[in-house]
């Protein structure tokens, strides 16, 4: 069964496990994969990946890049962005890095460009040794120590890899920025999410301003972007954590375990048990 959240998983709120500064899976998907659905957003880790078959685009700091089988894509951690990928079989490599690693690697000699989003094509040598590193990564638990530094050299690699060009968007690559205060508030208390006039005011913008400007930067009212961030959190705990639906509904600010598995059901389309059962029942991204 192929789970829901996983037409997404490159745009899931991010928790690295206590003591593990990586986190890598690898993704393949069939033809019944659904073309995704926006949700820009942004992390707290720096954020690799290694598209192997795909197609659609990828919006990062205010440009759009076309992607093609064998594209990867760096984000640094906080930079804005999203992912299009059009329907049919596509799989890749994601790598998740802890921030405050990436940002003593960013700023190595040679490494500067690792301070900034990128989309690239490696020739098919670079591509063969990306591809020999991520399978040694994927071999791995998150907390061995070969895992780290494996995750630095894939780091390194990609810099040597050609641009590919990217298209200036329309929208304003700044406009983000006026809204941070209220997004930083809801990740770091997701069960105490601001409402529109208290995200407002965070802000320092009038109500009627910040619910037009967060629908013109975000592409989705304040309301729904919650939610989404909410139910996304919450895919990530049903798989890596033992917590039963009640606390994690609770804790992620849900007004019932009901509410939140009508909700999470109308997301994916599933139940959160069905959800939670058919992921244990799913090969690990090592096995895959």
């Amino acid at each position: 069964m192929a789970l829901p959240h996983l037409d997404r998983p490159i745009c899931e709120p991010v928790e690295l496990q206590p003591g593990s500064p990586v986190r890598v899976e690898r993704i393949r998907q069939g033809r019944e994969a659904n073309a995704s659905d926006p949700f820009v957003h942004f992390h707290d880790v720096h954020e690799l990946v290694l598209f192997g078959r795909v197609g659609g685009h990828f919006d990062a700091d205010g440009r759009r890049y076309a992607l093609t089988p064998h594209a990867i894509v760096f984000v640094p951690s906080m930079h804005q962005h999203d992912f299009a990928l059009d329907a049919g079989p596509r799989g890749w490599t994601l790598l998740q890095v802890e921030a405050d690693v990436g940002e003593v690697l960013a700023h190595k000699p040679g490494m500067e460009r690792l301070r900034h989003s990128f989309c690239a094509r490696p020739d098919r040598a670079l591509r063969q040794r990306l591809e020999l590193l991520a399978d040694w990564l994927l071999a791995l638990e998150a907390t061995d120590p070969l895992a780290l530094p494996l995750a630095e050299l894939l780091l390194c690699a990609i810099v040597r890899a050609p641009d590919i060009e990217g298209e200036k968007l329309a929208a304003d690559v700044h406009g983000l920025q006026r809204l941070r205060p209220a997004i930083d508030q809801l990740r770091r208390h997701p069960a105490e999410a601001p409402g529109a006039e208290q995200a407002a005011a965070l802000c320092a913008l009038s109500p009627a301003y910040f619910s037009r400007r967060f629908k013109q930067q975000v592409g989705m009212s304040w309301s729904d972007y919650v939610r989404t961030h909410r139910l996304h959190l919450a895919s990530r705990r049903l798989l890596e954590t033992t917590q039963s639906i009640a606390t994690i509904a609770d804790a992620l600010g849900f007004a019932t375990p009901s509410h939140f598995g009508e909700l999470f059901h109308r997301r994916f389309g599933i139940t959160p048990g069905d959800y939670r059962q058919a992921g244990r029942a799913r090969p690990t991204s090592r096995q895959q």
